[in-house]
């Protein structure tokens, strides 16, 4: 049997704060990013009918969840208060939950304050950059919300992450991370863990093509698997700057992803994706 058949077998469901997910087939997150100095898209969607407008068109093209970003994890971003993060997210999350009261909802932020308000008003699925290293109080939010939690692998900080980076095989690094973070999380009442190698967080350019090279290998914790590489810059060092190269790159990563194993697709581009998976 294959390490994906055996992931399948053994997460079928993950419940979303009552909301019964079945993952039959990998699941496509959208990408909203409501910050000025994300990578790809910085500031194209900081005004709530910009944003509800993406967020309509990424929900047509067959986008499964929405991800919300209020604060930026690009390498050497800036950091911003937690009332900031609050203030870009909260009329954004409010207008979407109005307008798409059936949306799943992923938010992605490192701080438990804000974690505590957007599940209050209606996300389902908490997305920690930092697997709750950066705010231990965070998986504790999530467990309470019966919120899946991702949990991603990252060196440091969006700040420093990307400095004096080893050059060594990275995935027995990762493995160790999981293996202990996830027994922890589930010690913490977290039902639900979804694992995110993380791409390009505190990685060189060949170990990100490393774990994609061995993703099947995160098979044997029996959690779902999520993966990111839209556009990030080992998609672009490898296949080019160009907008046009870039989406290439990053459909091919993506379908070697899926065949190793990935159960859901974090992208900026939904419309290509779901072709992807047909």
């Amino acid at each position: 049997m294959s390490g994906k058949s055996m992931l399948l077998e053994k997460n079928k469901t993950l419940n979303c704060r009552g909301k019964l997910v079945v993952i039959e087939r990998p699941l496509i997150m959208g990408i909203l990013n409501l910050t000025p100095d994300s990578f790809f898209d910085g500031g194209k969607y900081s005004s709530v009918d910009a944003a509800l407008k993406h967020a309509e068109k990424m929900l047509c093209d067959g986008t499964d969840i929405l991800d919300l970003g209020a604060y930026s994890s690009r390498p050497g971003a800036d950091d911003i208060s937690e009332e900031e993060e609050l203030n870009r997210m909260i009329p954004v999350l409010e207008a979407i939950v109005f307008r798409f009261p059936e949306t799943l909802i992923s938010v992605d932020t490192f701080r438990s304050g804000v974690a505590k308000k957007v599940l209050e008003i209606g996300a389902h699925i908490i997305n920690d950059i930092s697997g709750g290293n950066l705010d231990e109080a965070l998986p504790k939010v999530a467990a309470r919300c019966n919120a899946p939690f991702i949990c991603m692998h990252m060196k440091g900080n969006p700040q420093t992450m990307q400095k004096n980076l080893e050059k060594k095989p990275i995935m027995p690094e990762v493995m160790s991370f999981f293996s202990h973070r996830v027994p922890e999380l589930v010690k913490k009442g977290v039902n639900d863990v979804i694992i995110d190698p993380g791409f390009g967080f505190g990685k060189t350019l060949e170990q990100n093509y490393e774990m994609v090279d061995q993703l099947a290998d995160f098979a044997i914790f029996g959690k779902p698997i999520l993966v990111g590489v839209s556009r990030k810059s080992m998609i672009r060092l490898k296949y080019g700057d160009t907008p046009e190269r870039t989406l290439e790159g990053t459909i091919e990563v993506n379908r070697q992803l899926l065949q190793n194993g990935a159960d859901i697709l974090r992208v900026h581009d939904v419309k290509e994706a779901v072709e992807l998976l047909k």
